[in-house]
């Protein structure tokens, strides 16, 4: 019976510390990194998804190297990412990185994107639609089963 409860404490002590981590970059290697990326940000409300990705990607593209990628990243949760996003495009900015010259701020450049995220949600189910409604006038039929 001891070992019983030992055993049981173990493993709620184990669930709950992998749970604690659930919000956290796993930056190990890169296939971790994008997999917790890609996990957080499906976890995150619409409204804040597009800050965060936009945020992770101005973070990996100025960190080219690997290995400081993934130390920079890892352990951040989603609010640090979008403050080091942030500052990686206020340095950029300041440093005259041309992509960033169409922007007058972090927000401008945000609201973009979101602009755009909604044109290609717009276009994507548009296209879907289509394809239904093609499917629909389609006259041929299989005739191996007769």
């Amino acid at each position: 019976m001891k070992k019983l409860s030992a055993l049981l404490l173990v493993i709620a002590s184990l669930a709950l510390v992998a749970c604690g981590k659930g919000e956290q970059i796993n930056g190990h290697n890169t296939n971790t990194a994008y997999k917790s990326i890609k996990m957080i940000k499906n976890r995150l409300p619409a409204d804040n998804r597009i800050e965060y990705e936009v945020s992770f990607w101005t973070i990996r593209d100025s960190i080219k190297d690997d290995g400081e990628f993934l130390s920079t990243v890892d352990g951040k949760n989603p609010q640090q990412i979008v403050e080091l996003g942030k500052e990686f495009y206020q340095k950029r900015k300041v440093a005259g990185f041309k992509e960033y010259e169409q922007y007058a701020s972090w927000e401008e450049m945000i609201a973009k994107f979101g602009k755009e995220r909604i044109e290609q949600d717009r276009s994507k189910s548009k296209n879907k639609k289509d394809q239904v409604d093609s499917s629909r006038d389609n006259v041929m039929y299989k005739l191996d089963n007769i």
